[in-house]
Formats: structure tokens, sequence, C-alpha cells
């Protein structure tokens, strides 16, 4: 199965973050088929002093879904990811979103389409999100949404045109 995720990180090191993760995922997922330049942008859903950089990577892996999630989950841990001190500043905020060490998120898993407690693939957001079909769009822009059935070009064009029409 190919397997497209999203790394991101707002620390101040965050390319060298993005690199050990990417290589870490690599290690404990499976082969790198492709990955995206590291992108930078604002953050999204909350104001931070910091912009994020974001890498989108296509890996082949014989794991199941929910083990890539449990993978992507112990890499984020072996960076430093400190979901504890995320909720803090969640709490003092009161945003939705806070700064983060390394976030991994599962983008889309082929053309499959997942809905358990733990995993909704693909991400229920990434047609929103500039910052995630920027960097999909350079590793797979002919792959189609499953949902949607539109291009991740297609999803990234039009979103960019609303954006230049607000």
């Amino acid at each position: 199965m190919r397997v497209a995720l999203l790394t991101g990180s707002n620390a101040p090191d965050r390319e060298t973050i993005l690199q050990r993760t990417a290589a870490l995922l690599v290690e404990r997922i499976g082969r790198l088929v492709a990955h995206s330049a590291i992108c930078t942008s604002s953050a999204w859903g909350f104001r931070s002093e910091r912009d994020f950089a974001n890498q989108a990577l296509l890996l082949e892996t014989e794991l199941e879904p929910e083990q890539v999630l449990d993978e992507a989950l112990a890499v984020e841990q072996i960076v430093g990811r400190d979901r504890e001190a995320e909720s803090r500043e969640r709490e003092l905020t009161g945003e939705r979103y806070a700064s983060r060490v390394v976030d991994v998120d599962i983008i889309l898993c082929e053309d499959r389409v997942i809905s358990t407690p733990r995993l909704r693939v693909p991400h229920p957001l990434m047609h929103e999100r500039e910052f995630v079909l920027r960097p999909l769009c350079e590793i797979m822009a002919a792959e189609r949404h499953p949902l949607l059935g539109r291009t991740i070009e297609e999803l990234y064009n039009a979103l960019k045109t609303n954006a230049q029409k607000i």
C-alpha cells in the first residue's frame, strides 16, 4: 500500500526536525517513494510567532493504516512532541491548535476511505489546507481524492483561486 503523510513543525530547528522525522518514518513504516520540498507557511487555525515547515512523504508499506498511525505517533514522541504541553497552551490561549515540535498526519492511503475512532482517511480537512495540498501536489498531483473525485492538483488550484477572491 502507498500512504501519503504530511509532516510539520514550527520549532526553531524545524527543518532538521522534519529531516529526522522523515528518516524515522522510512525506518519504521516503509520505502520512500517520493518526497516534496520543505514548504513554509503561516500557522493555520491559531496565531503563532513562528511559521510552520511542512513536507509531504509518499511511502510504500506492508503495514495496515492503523499500524501506520501507531508508527507515526511513536515517531512524533521520539522526535519530541509533547501533547500535554500543547494541551496546556491551547487552554491558556483558547485556540483549537498550538505550536508543536512535530506533527505527522496520514493524508491518503491509496484510494481507501477509512473512518474509525482513531483514524479518518482521507484527512478530512486536506482540501481546505494549502499547506497540505502544495507539498502533496509536488509528489502526487494526478492522484484523485477518493471522496471528492478531484485530483490533488485540481483541489490545490481551486483553493488558490478561492483564496484570491477573498
